[in-house]
């Protein structure tokens, strides 16, 4: 699949900066970033998932540690 990016003056500067750091082509650093960024995501998600599962099985013993 085809796509454009367009990028601002200083986005370019950016990417060009972050390809040379990386000794990648742009489109490969653009790449890794989407992957990272959502990966990233993925793991926010489910350590929330998991916190939230964990404070309700054991509320009752937060609670009781709170006091």
């Amino acid at each position: 699949m085809a796509m454009t990016l367009r990028l601002t003056p200083e986005d370019e500067r950016a990417l060009t900066l972050l390809a040379e750091a990386e000794g990648v082509s742009k489109q490969e650093a653009i790449v890794r970033a989407i992957h990272e960024a959502a990966a990233r995501r993925l793991r926010r998600e489910k350590i929330g998932t998991l916190s939230a599962a964990a404070r309700h099985r054991y509320a009752d013993l937060l609670d009781r540690l709170g006091k």
